[in-house]
């Protein structure tokens, strides 16, 4: 079958044709599932459908298989490795080695590594620090102290949080417990193939990449998050490099090109910085002892 258009896949999916399942999937952002194109569900509105080329696109978006129309039938490994990826969510703040995840899944740890990538389009590390930072915000939302949220969260120690607040939070954890107080937060909105986008960030870094339904929904997420903030539109909001950002990342979530890079204010020691340039070197999913680490950069 030929490249379908947008209008294509959607007259498929409200004529519930059974001839195009396996050509393309769509999710539905108020369930958070994904179906084939003959799913007999209750139909969903145009404007909370997202469409997309195959499975593993799907469940990188965030969306689960629709027990009804059960999209990954054809594929068991997909549902068992998102049986995996709930575990990780629900023990983010544990210590989860490859080894004892690739157990669960009856594979060998180099194995385990290229097929959870290829699904989910990041390492099982990754996937688990970023488990790890949500519980976080959540516990530093609910009035937590920093110190109690941290190590509930499974961080070994402050230190580690604190070494590292703007790829964490683009502020310290003590600012975004106080709702971003003192913070001015410039944002930007996109439309994009997967949805409207919004982006945000302090003059330290960035604090907020979400996925929604439209821009209102988005500021009003913005805002719950930080209602302390001062929140503005960015100037750069109508830039062409933003444009060109915009366009990389999203090659990068849905079609698994290379992660665009971001300008990020380093603020440390010149040892501090040093180690930090060096670790931003280091490819996703490689394993670095600490020992390599100091030959590395000679220390």
């Amino acid at each position: 079958m030929t490249r379908l258009s947008k209008q294509e896949m959607l007259k498929a999916i409200w004529q519930r044709e059974a001839a195009y399942d396996g050509h393309f999937v769509y999710g539905v952002i108020t369930t958070g599932v994904f179906c084939r194109p003959s799913c007999k569900s209750r139909q969903a509105r145009t404007e909370n459908i997202r469409l997309y080329p195959d499975i593993q696109s799907a469940m990188q978006a965030g969306f689960r298989p629709c027990r009804r129309c059960n999209p990954a039938k054809i594929e068991p490994e997909i549902i068992r490795f998102e049986n995996i990826a709930r575990y990780i969510e629900a023990h983010a703040e544990h210590k989860l080695t490859l080894s004892v995840l690739a157990k669960q899944a009856d594979l060998s740890p180099s194995r385990f590594q290229r097929v959870f990538k290829s699904i989910f389009g990041v390492s099982p590390r990754a996937f688990q620090d970023e488990a790890r930072k949500k519980q976080l915000k959540a516990s530093l939302q609910q009035g937590d102290s920093v110190t109690a949220a941290i190590f509930a969260a499974g961080y070994g120690s402050v230190s580690r949080v604190y070494a590292e607040p703007l790829r964490k939070f683009g502020m310290s954890p003590k600012t975004y417990r106080s709702g971003g107080e003192g913070e001015t937060i410039a944002y930007a909105f996109r439309t994009t193939s997967l949805g409207p986008i919004m982006m945000a960030a302090t003059h330290r870094g960035v604090c907020f990449v979400e996925f929604g339904e439209n821009q209102q929904q988005l500021q009003e997420q913005l805002k719950y998050e930080f209602p302390k903030a001062e929140i503005k539109a960015s100037p750069a909001q109508d830039s062409d490099e933003l444009d060109a950002w915009m366009d990389a990342l999203e090659a990068h979530i849905s079609k698994g090109k290379p992660c665009p890079d971001l300008p990020l204010d380093l603020r440390g020691t010149a040892f501090q910085i040093k180690v930090w340039r060096f670790l931003l070197s280091v490819r996703e999913g490689e394993v670095l002892s600490y020992a390599e680490l100091a030959r590395k950069i000679d220390k």
